[in-house]
C-alpha cells in the first residue's frame, strides 16, 4: 500500500514478483488476480503493471485498456462464480474508500442476499431542486471547456487517437 508517508507498494510487488498471488489475466499493461479478502469468491482485481496512484493520475488510453480488461474478465468470472450480478467498483483517494493506493479495479460478482452493500441512491441523500443541478451541470461544462484545465500530454493523444 503506497500512501504519502511510504513508497511501499503492495501491487508493485505483486507485479515484481515478490509476493504471492492467484493470477486470472494478464498481458504487457495489466495483470488481474484474486483478491486476498474478497467480498464473494471469484472477487478480482484489474491493475495497471505500470504505478499511477488513483484515477485521475492514470493516463487515457491506459484506462480504456484496464476497463477493456474488466469487460472480458466480467462474464468469464461470472460464469465460474455463479454470480447473478457484478459490481464493477473503482475507489480513487482516501475520501473515496481507496486503501492500496495503485489504481485498479474491483470486479466482485454477486448473489441475492450476499450482504454486501452498494445502494444507490444513497438512503442519506437528499434530492436537489433541478435548478441546483442544472448549476453543476453547467459548472462542469464550464470546467471542461477551460483552457487552462490540464490536458493529456500530446503522446497520450497522439495513442488515442
Amino acid at each position: 500500500m503506497a500512501t504519502p508517508l511510504t513508497n511501499h507498494c503492495i501491487f508493485c510487488d505483486i507485479i515484481k514478483g515478490a509476493a504471492e498471488v492467484s493470477v486470472c489475466y494478464e498481458d504487457t499493461e495489466a495483470i488481474a488476480f484474486m483478491d486476498i479478502q474478497p467480498v464473494n469468491a471469484g472477487h478480482v482485481l484489474v491493475v495497471s503493471r505500470q504505478h499511477f496512484e488513483s484515477f485521475q493520475d492514470l493516463p487515457k488510453r491506459l484506462g480504456t485498456h484496464l476497463f477493456e480488461v474488466a469487460m472480458e474478465l466480467a462474464p468469464a468470472i461470472r460464469k465460474v462464480s455463479g454470480a447473478d450480478g457484478m459490481n464493477v467498483i473503482v475507489s480513487s483517494g482516501s475520501a473515496a474508500g481507496q486503501d492500496v493506493f495503485h489504481f485498479h479495479v474491483h470486479l466482485i460478482p454477486r448473489r441475492q442476499g450476499d450482504g454486501f452493500d452498494v445502494r444507490l441512491p444513497f438512503a442519506d441523500s437528499d434530492m436537489p431542486d433541478r435548478t441546483v443541478l442544472d448549476m453543476m451541470a453547467a459548472r462542469i461544462i464550464a470546467a471542461l471547456r477551460d483552457p487552462t484545465r490540464a490536458r493529456p500530454a500530446a503522446r497520450e493523444v497522439a495513442a488515442v487517437a
